[in-house]
């Protein structure tokens, strides 16, 4: 009776042992298989998406995109774009990217083009540049001085027709905060979007510095990185001609989009397409 009991004993541990290097088994087979892609390679963090808003707008106008993007399990930055000179609004974007480890997919919008476009140079981490209805300057080049290229631009009309000039602390001679008249606001800017929604974002513009808008670019980083541009097929602030011009210069991946110069607005979900397209094509 007592073998038997031992027996029983033994070959219930054996039993449990079993059951034991079993699970051990299926669990390290799960783990490796959740670690790698369906080809063998390990899989690799989904890279941090920053967003540079433009003149004019400001970080809230990325909202759409955001949520988008968030949905899809990417990490997203909106700092926001000081707008006071294209070297300093550079500058701060840049060290901001140096508090990022890991990928960096970065997106500017209109003059915000101009600042990914100085801030990314000689930043590893930035995998894909993204430009939204924006300015891609080669070295030397200006905003204002691009956006008067070719015709069809609502700016053409002339500085003061366009503008309201304000004064600010510190100014240069010469120099002040460029707000977008309400109406000119409205037909150039927000064309494309319901009246009273561009009535509001008039109204609640960020405005930029003379001085930014006509300060010569550095070196480019599109000339190193790959880039993707989203078109605005009725752009009236920077017309698609000049869109166009500054993609193909880049050899960009473009995406036409039917909407105007806040494109990131009448259409979040195209433009947070392309961005998720750029992160996967350079993970």
């Amino acid at each position: 009776m007592h073998r038997l009991a031992a027996r029983r004993v033994t070959y219930l541990w054996l039993t449990l042992a079993l059951a034991l290097i079993a699970g051990l088994t299926i669990t390290l087979t799960t783990s490796q298989s959740q670690a790698k892609t369906p080809t063998g390679t390990a899989t690799s963090a989904k890279p941090t998406v920053v967003l540079v808003n433009g003149a004019w707008a400001n970080n809230a106008s990325w909202s759409g995109v955001i949520a988008h993007l968030q949905a899809e399990g990417y990490t997203v930055d909106a700092p926001p774009d000081p707008l006071q000179s294209l070297n300093g609004d550079a500058q701060t974007i840049a060290d901001f990217l140096k508090t990022i480890s890991g990928p960096i997919v970065l997106v500017g919008h209109s003059y915000g083009g101009a600042v990914i476009t100085n801030a990314a140079t000689g930043n590893r981490n930035v995998k894909a540049l993204v430009y939204v209805d924006a300015f891609a300057p080669a070295k030397g080049e200006t905003v204002l001085g691009l956006d008067l290229s070719k015709p069809g631009s609502a700016l053409g009309a002339g500085p003061t027709k366009v503008f309201n000039f304000v004064p600010f602390p510190g100014a240069t001679k010469g120099d002040a905060m460029l707000y977008v008249k309400p109406a000119v606001f409205e037909q150039a800017f927000a064309n494309g979007l319901p009246a009273q929604e561009g009535a509001v974002l008039a109204a609640t513009q960020s405005p930029v510095a003379y001085s930014a808008v006509t300060a010569p670019s550095g070196t480019p980083a599109w000339k190193t990185i790959p880039s993707w541009y989203v078109l605005g097929t009725i752009d009236k602030a920077i017309p698609p001609a000049i869109q166009l011009f500054m993609a193909k210069r880049m050899h960009a991946h473009i995406t036409r989009v039917r909407a105007g110069h806040l494109s990131m607005i009448a259409d979040p979900a195209v433009i947070a397409k392309v961005i998720a397209e750029a992160a996967k094509a350079t993970g």
